[in-house]
């Protein structure tokens, strides 16, 4: 019994090893990033500046607190604060987004492949919702939706499609977290469609089962990317 015990954890030990999916930890107390390699020594993420070389000023982003435009067809603005923006989050794996929305605004399907994100909603109401990956033959899809208010949190866990929809009358604002300093973003309708070179539209026949000239007319279309990155 005891074998089969050691056994047991060993080959739980290892899978938890697998696992793990998150940022590399930092190897130091800091980590800012630095745009020229010969300036500093590369340790995981980017390239870190020589700590003696480092300001406060890496470790700050101003301005959150104002809206950001949501003037486009999506009625939404995501403005994203991950490493890119404040180089001190090199390594530490978190990042940071805004996201406002007009009314019956919309942050379309899009997944994370690098970042969990939790958000909270501080104005308005949000339908959000987001759908498991494929569970097997024959079985479909599972939808996890709530109406979030003020003060509501809710997760959407790493890669998965998500969405958030503001179904108020009024602007709304919530603030996201993200578990890794570039979590990435795929929006879902923009890769599919608005990819350059397109994607073959015998390939988007067969996977979506319509006409061609459905396919012809999304591939036509301007989709926006409702993400800016100060």
């Amino acid at each position: 019994m005891a074998f089969r015990f050691h056994i047991a954890a060993a080959i739980l030990a290892l899978v938890f090893t697998i696992v793990h999916a998150s940022d590399p930890s930092p190897l130091q107390d800091f980590c800012v990033a630095v745009p020229d390699a010969n300036a500093g020594v590369f340790v995981n993420g980017k390239i870190c500046k020589d700590p003696k070389l480092v300001k406060p000023e890496d470790f700050f982003f101003p301005g959150l607190n104002k809206p950001g435009s949501t003037a486009n067809p999506l009625g939404s603005n995501v403005t994203a604060v991950n490493v890119n923006q404040i180089p001190g989050l090199n390594t530490l794996g978190v990042s940071l987004a805004r996201i406002d929305f007009a009314p019956y605004g919309l942050n379309p399907p899009h997944t994370h492949p690098r970042a969990t994100e939790i958000l909270v909603v501080l104005e308005g109401t949000l339908l959000v919702g987001f759908v498991t990956s494929n569970p097997g033959m024959n079985m479909k899809n599972k939808l996890f939706t709530k109406v979030l208010n003020p003060g509501d949190v809710f997760v959407f866990p790493q890669g998965l499609i998500h969405f958030q929809f503001n179904q108020g009358h009024s602007n709304a604002v919530a603030f996201a977290g993200l578990s890794s300093q570039n979590p990435g973003v795929i929006t879902i309708a923009n890769a599919v469609f608005g990819s350059k070179p397109p994607i073959s539209r015998d390939v988007l026949t067969k996977a979506f089962q319509v006409d061609k000239k459905v396919v012809k007319y999304l591939q036509s279309q301007f989709w926006w990317d409702n993400h800016y990155y100060p």
